[in-house]
């Protein structure tokens, strides 16, 4: 029997789909991401379940979606109880290990988000989510010089450096000195993730008024001038990590298999809102990438999700060939959150290809978008009489 493959997940934060090279945003410069792309399956229509952190990350870890895994809300910390894709991988033989931004851990919520104190948060080795290495942060969101703590670290020590180099280079050279046994890792960054003017790299941010805006960002007003002030340094630190990440998987052996994602995405300015947890297609669609050995680069139209990537992780460990066709995704948002500028509501919905339907908590209609004609979402049919058939059709999805 031959060896299983070694398995690596990079997480991202804040990086949506659109922000890509490869993906045609003229803006994204993405070189490494642009050359993964060419070597894998794209997923074209993959979203995160819940476009915010803790909620996506935590989902992301079990394959179980929030609230039922246990974080409901933002300060939720994931249970130490809770069963995770490394439980399942460590029980296929493979050797586990997590790099970087946990975010599902304890925090105080009189501690503010970003900062010293919040990076020195500890993650108590009972709550490392069944990882036989874990070296990392909870948050604080600190783009440069990071403090990292874990195994073989037991209080928090600031390492010089771009974070997301600091944790990719700390990551290859774990995984590069691995012996015979199989191995899955996570490695996770904060970046892109505000604050969008921290240095990145000594990547320049970019000329606010050469970038180029999405359609539905309107024009001439706050909502422009803010999202041009935050795309440049959001660009420039998509440039800078997504060169962290083409020395990571170039660091590893070409068989291993490689995903890029993101958790979720930012909306910047589109429809005049910012941030994440809306519905839109800036929130919740996000990059992903599968470099898988023997499988020829593609681009996939299944209705994926963040949830999905623990099942696919265990049918490549095993052998299997993942394949779970379906009409379409859920996406939701378990509650209102702390941090200012987010979606102001609880909501859930369904999304294809070419459709997308969002209901408010009480299960009423608040967005229907044809995404076929209306990518940008310009226009709510939620209440046109005309469409009542096709709403019906998408809730009983749901």
């Amino acid at each position: 029997m031959s060896r299983p493959p070694n398995i690596l997940w990079i997480v991202t934060t804040q990086w949506r789909a659109q922000a890509c090279g490869y993906a045609g945003d003229p803006n994204a410069r993405t070189p490494c991401l642009d050359a993964l792309a060419a070597q894998s399956v794209n997923y074209t229509q993959a979203v995160t379940p819940h476009p915010f952190g803790p909620f996506a990350r935590a989902a992301l870890l079990t394959g179980v979606p929030s609230p039922e895994n246990g974080v409901r809300d933002y300060f939720d910390a994931l249970p130490r109880e809770t069963r995770t894709i490394a439980h399942a991988m460590r029980e296929r033989g493979y050797a586990t290990a997590f790099f970087g931004k946990w975010g599902v851990g304890k925090r105080d919520p009189r501690v503010p988000l970003v900062g010293e104190a919040a990076a020195r948060v500890i993650v108590p080795e009972g709550e490392r989510g069944g990882y036989d290495f874990w070296e990392g942060f909870e948050g604080g969101f600190l783009l440069n010089d990071p403090w990292l703590h874990g195994t073989g670290l037991p209080q928090p020590v600031r390492v010089a450096g771009y974070q997301s180099d600091v944790v990719a280079a700390r990551a290859a050279e774990r995984l590069g000195a691995a012996g015979p046994q199989p191995w899955f890792a996570l490695v996770s960054f904060e970046a892109p993730h505000p604050p969008y003017a921290a240095q990145a790299a000594g990547v320049a941010m970019r000329d606010h008024a050469t970038l180029i805006l999405s359609d539905n960002v309107p024009r001439g007003g706050e909502a422009e001038a803010r999202a041009r002030a935050e795309l440049a340094g959001y660009y420039a630190h998509i440039e800078a990590t997504d060169r962290a990440v083409g020395k990571l998987i170039g660091s590893l052996a070409g068989d291993t298999i490689v995903v890029v994602t993101s958790v979720h995405g930012d909306m910047h300015g589109a429809h005049g809102l910012s941030r994440k947890g809306w519905p839109h297609e800036e929130s919740v669609r996000v990059p992903l990438l599968v470099r898988l050995s023997g499988v020829a680069a593609r681009r996939d139209e299944t209705a994926v999700s963040l949830l999905d990537l623990p099942e696919m992780t265990r049918a490549w460990a095993d052998g299997r060939v993942w394949a779970e066709p379906r009409e379409a995704a859920w996406i939701s948002m378990p509650s209102v959150v702390a941090p200012p500028h987010q979606c102001d509501r609880i909501w859930r919905g369904v999304r294809t290809a070419t459709r997308k339907l969002v209901l408010n908590d009480d299960g009423s209609p608040w967005q229907f978008f044809d995404l076929a004609n209306d990518p940008f979402e310009r226009r709510n049919l939620a209440l046109e009489p005309a469409r009542v058939a096709e709403i019906a059709a998408l809730r009983a999805l749901l």
